[in-house]
């Protein structure tokens, strides 16, 4: 098992999507449905031996919660926030390119 790369509260960007997103959990490997894993078309399936991560998400016309595979996320190094709306739910501000998970959120 592959250590993860990103950690909760690191802003990445999807390698082919155009979305970007704040991590707030991490999976060792996947763990998601046969169903959702068959709906992604062969050809940009990703491999389930490798971390997989749960995204609060937005691209320019929604905010969602998205679950990708390491090999399709590259960290975002823009030092733009994410306007997810259940950001504050889970973090405080955005400090030196990171999310720091509130104290609240840890239980």
């Amino acid at each position: 098992m592959q250590e993860a790369k990103f950690n909760v509260g690191q802003v990445v960007r999807h390698k082919l999507f155009p979305f970007r997103g704040v991590v707030f959990d991490v999976d060792p490997e996947f763990s998601n449905t046969e169903e959702w894993w068959n709906a992604i078309p062969e050809d940009i399936r990703p491999r389930k031996d490798q971390p997989f991560y749960h995204l609060l998400a937005e691209n320019t016309d929604n905010h969602y919660v998205a679950y990708v595979s390491e090999q399709n996320l590259l960290a975002d190094e823009s030092g733009e926030p994410v306007e997810h709306p259940q950001i504050g739910l889970i973090f405080e501000e955005l400090e030196d390119g990171r999310y720091k998970v509130r104290d609240s959120a840890m239980n």
